[in-house]
C-alpha cells in the first residue's frame, strides 16, 4: 500500500477491541482502535505517510480472539 490502506474487519459480540500496528522490529507504530466496539463489521484508514517503506504488522485483538496479518508498505 501507499501510504494509506484501509483494514476491515467484523466484531462478533460487543467487546473491548484492539487494533495496533507494528514495525518489522516490534515496535508499535501506531494505535487504530481501543475502544469498546458494538458487534459488526468496521473499516479503519491507516495513513502511513509518515513511516518508511518496509514490512509492517496490524495485530487485531478482541475478547480471546488475536490475529496479526502483514503489510508492505512501498513508497
Amino acid at each position: 500500500f501507499n501510504p494509506v490502506t484501509n483494514i476491515k474487519f467484523a466484531v462478533p459480540v460487543t467487546g473491548l477491541v484492539s487494533l495496533k500496528v507494528y514495525d518489522i522490529s516490534g515496535r508499535e507504530v501506531a494505535e487504530l482502535v481501543n475502544e469498546e466496539l458494538s458487534s459488526g463489521t468496521y473499516n479503519f484508514d491507516f495513513n502511513a505517510s509518515h513511516l518508511s517503506s518496509g514490512i509492517y504488522f496490524y495485530k487485531l485483538t478482541s475478547g480471546n480472539f488475536t490475529d496479526t496479518k502483514k503489510m508492505v508498505l512501498v513508497k
